[in-house]
């Protein structure tokens, strides 16, 4: 939605800059806004190039707002909690109660604008794609940063461009060592406990069920990527790069297949999700329910062998919290004793 994720702010120099300033705007087309509290100056800002032009973030961030789920967790996985985000519904829900303080802006297609100026944000977190809707706003209320995120198996170099951005690059590397160290623990143990080849491997299938339609994750989806770095093999149905995926099916992580191809979700292991909005799961939920009562589903091995996981939403993505939340999902359902 990932459904993962620059035009300026200029800071208008005040003190007797008025007039270069100016110059500078008609010249450069570079933004720089000025927040009501502290006006920002080259010592205490940084300038950073983004999907929507070029903006100076501030060095020290204490009042944040994101415009959507991706940016509100690559945030929170930096250590820095926003005061507002769009699309909170989509947060990592696991951990829903710590976020009850979190001003809800709606959602991230149309989030609700109006009521940051009381919030006073030094500055605003969002996704390129939307600079002709949201950037112009936006960027009177608060420097304003739009992140690149064209599809989901983009999540670790955007959450290394979150980390830039935040001027939290330690931070954020240590957050992706901790991630691969558990990944290796996982590795190990599954080679232990599997003894798996490349003439034999394991192979994860994964699923995800819409209110009107069936689909495979391909190899360089969110979770693709994460099964990769896990050592898991998929099957030949998903074993696509994006590149091949978006050629053949004009999307680079994930494609509908037929009831009657229902043979290519077949794997090992299943993993199937259905992460749908609240106003659409019951759909997709008797969907899944149909699915499962299918003779078709239920000749799949993985299903006769009782190895298919629902799983929840934070499967979609998309940074290293649901990263580390699918970590855990892995060690749960396929190692023993974990």
């Amino acid at each position: 939605m990932i459904y993962l994720w620059l035009k300026p702010f200029r800071v208008i120099l005040l003190f007797g800059c008025g007039i270069l300033g100016a110059c500078l705007l008609a010249s450069c087309h570079q933004d720089v806004s000025l927040n009501d509290s502290q006006p920002l100056t080259a010592t205490n800002c940084h300038w950073v190039n983004h999907a929507a032009g070029r903006t100076c973030v501030p060095n020290q961030i204490e009042r944040l707002v994101t415009l959507d789920a991706a940016s509100f967790e690559n945030a929170l996985a930096l250590g820095l909690k926003p005061m507002a985000t769009a699309s909170l519904d989509w947060t990592p829900t696991y951990h829903q109660e710590e976020f009850t303080d979190v001003v809800d802006l709606g959602q991230s297609d149309q989030p609700n604008l109006e009521r940051l100026p009381p919030l006073k944000p030094d500055l605003i977190l969002g996704l390129g794609g939307q600079e002709q809707v949201l950037y112009g706003q936006a960027s009177q209320i608060a420097p304003t940063v739009l992140i690149d995120f064209d599809y989901s198996g983009q999540w670790k170099d955007v959450f290394l461009r979150y980390s830039q951005v935040l001027n939290r690059i330690d931070i954020g590397r240590q957050a992706m060592d901790a991630y691969e160290d558990r990944l290796q623990v996982f590795k190990q143990r599954f080679r232990d406990q599997f003894k798996v080849s490349d003439s034999e491997p394991f192979e994860v299938s994964v699923v995800r069920v819409y209110p009107e339609a069936i689909n495979l994750y391909f190899r360089e989806s969110f979770i693709g990527i994460i099964l990769q770095d896990a050592g898991l093999s998929r099957p030949r149905s998903q074993d696509i790069d994006a590149a091949a995926a978006y050629q053949r099916y004009r999307n680079q992580i994930q494609a509908p297949i037929s009831l009657e191809r229902i043979d290519q979700a077949d794997g090992d292991v299943i993993f199937v999700w259905t992460a749908e909005e609240e106003a659409t799961a019951p759909t997709a939920q008797k969907k899944l329910k149909e699915l499962q009562a299918n003779p078709l589903w239920q000749n799949l091995e993985a299903v006769q062998n009782d190895r298919v996981y629902v799983v929840p939403k934070y499967w979609i993505g998309s940074g290293p919290i649901a990263a580390n939340a699918v970590v855990d999902d892995l060690f749960k359902h396929l190692l023993k004793d974990s």
